[in-house]
């Protein structure tokens, strides 16, 4: 008997359920991603058809979570619901591998839309609420944080000083370019475009192109 399987002949009964279900959530064969879906199709909030769940997703508070149907969930993705304002990833959502999506605290909830594309590396926050609406397109390695720290008393560690937080809005129809930084005042309107790469400080008002750092309106697309 090799050191493994003795050490597996010795799990007990709980260790051996631990055991099969990281197996089962991380392998990347057609079998596991069938056992996964039975697998949160009882924990989850609710789950649609046709849901896809990728290799090694984390989803802490599943009960929080409702996905619609037809989404597909990319290897390596993240979601955290810290409370019942929870996610809700609606009919026909993709998040790429790697996405991240955090509610951060117990009132936080995120709401995503209907057909939204959400790219590869992109962390998103929803302190106080996050709502991206239908067809929204966010490419890769976004990050939206909707937290700006009060750093005003320098006789204070600036983490214990709190901060400001509201909730964001992500319009219908935007498109958010690749590696943007969405502030937590940075509301973007719908059909808006922000380039790649800005660093959103306040809001874009709808059907306009936003770019640079701070971004800025440069025409409007109606």
């Amino acid at each position: 008997m090799s050191f493994f399987e003795k050490a597996f002949e010795d799990m007990d009964a709980e260790s051996r359920e631990s055991f099969y279900k990281t197996v089962f959530l991380h392998d990347d064969s057609e079998y596991a991603a069938k056992v996964r879906l039975e697998y949160y199709a009882q924990k989850l909030k609710f789950m649609g058809q046709n849901v896809e769940i990728g290799a090694g997703v984390k989803i802490v508070n599943p009960q929080y979570i409702s996905l619609g149907d037809h989404v597909k969930i990319g290897d390596g993705v993240t979601l955290i619901a810290r409370g019942p304002g929870g996610i809700t990833l609606e009919k026909g959502v993709r998040l790429n591998d790697r996405v991240y999506l955090d509610t951060e605290s117990e009132e936080g909830y995120i709401t995503v839309g209907r057909s939204v594309y959400i790219g590869t590396g992109t962390t998103l926050f929803g302190h106080q609420g996050l709502e991206i609406g239908d067809h929204a397109l966010l490419a890769q390695n976004i990050t939206l944080t909707p937290y700006s720290h009060i750093f005003q008393d320098p006789h204070t560690n600036i983490i214990q000083q709190g901060g400001h937080s509201k909730k964001v809005t992500l319009g219908r129809d935007c498109y958010i370019g690749m590696g943007v930084d969405i502030m937590y005042s940075g509301d973007i309107g719908e059909g808006s475009v922000v380039g790649a790469g800005s660093v959103v400080v306040k809001s874009i008002p709808p059907y306009s192109v936003a770019v640079g750092t701070p971004a800025k309106v440069i025409k409007k697309r109606a």
